[in-house]
């Protein structure tokens, strides 16, 4: 089977699986999905939302945020890994917003990317699901699973993220990423699956014997 033979295959077993892709993370708008994509570094989905109610009650917008402060932040972002880099991101991201931006996320990557604690997969995501603009974010599930099914080398997750759009139309992006996170979590797993086991991988490549061994991102 060919690469693209391959990518078309995953594209449509994926729409089988997952015809509605919601965003795991709970927001309402793109500055509270600015803030919970940033939050979820090292740290599941599902804690993330455990912990943003209270925070988005008390600063749910730019300026709540600056006023709300950082040690107030970290009190209320503890629970989640890097709490103490998150809340100063959080704090200082907040502040340049209201200075440079008039209280507004920006829709470029570099504006973006250029905010304390935002780097490239937080800005995709958010330029992808908050702007609707095609964008490929590529996490731990997409880099893993992108090698299981021969659609990337997995040099890097830049590397990673250019094959994968050469491989898949433009405007299925957006949908696609989600979809191949969703997967991964569900059938795919880092322990679960090893390249042999899933039912995708295993109509991939039916005569794997051999686990695949993938590179970190």
């Amino acid at each position: 089977m060919l690469k693209k033979e391959r990518a078309a295959l995953v594209q449509q077993r994926l729409e089988e699986h997952y015809p509605e892709t919601p965003i795991p993370l709970d927001h309402t708008d793109a500055f509270t999905l600015l803030v919970a994509v940033l939050l979820s570094a090292q740290c599941t989905d599902k804690k993330v939302n455990e912990v943003t109610p209270e925070l988005f009650r008390a600063a749910g917008t730019p300026g709540k945020m600056a006023a709300l402060g950082q040690e107030k932040i970290l009190e209320i972002i503890r629970p989640l890994g890097l709490s103490k880099q998150k809340a100063k991101s959080l704090d200082g991201l907040s502040k340049i917003l209201i200075e440079k931006h008039e209280g507004q996320v920006p829709q470029t990557f570099e504006e973006l990317e250029a905010l304390p604690g935002v780097g490239h997969k937080t800005a995709s995501v958010v330029m992808s699901q908050a702007f609707g603009i095609p964008a490929f974010p590529v996490d731990t599930h997409i880099h893993r699973l992108a090698q299981r099914w021969g659609l990337s080398s997995g040099k890097s997750v830049v590397q990673t993220e250019q094959d994968l759009k050469k491989l898949f139309p433009r405007e299925s992006w957006n949908k696609l990423h989600l979809q191949i996170i969703f997967y991964g979590r569900e059938f795919c797993t880092a322990r679960g699956c090893d390249g042999t086991r899933c039912d995708l991988c295993r109509e991939l490549y039916p005569n794997r014997k051999k686990p695949v061994a993938a590179k970190k991102a």
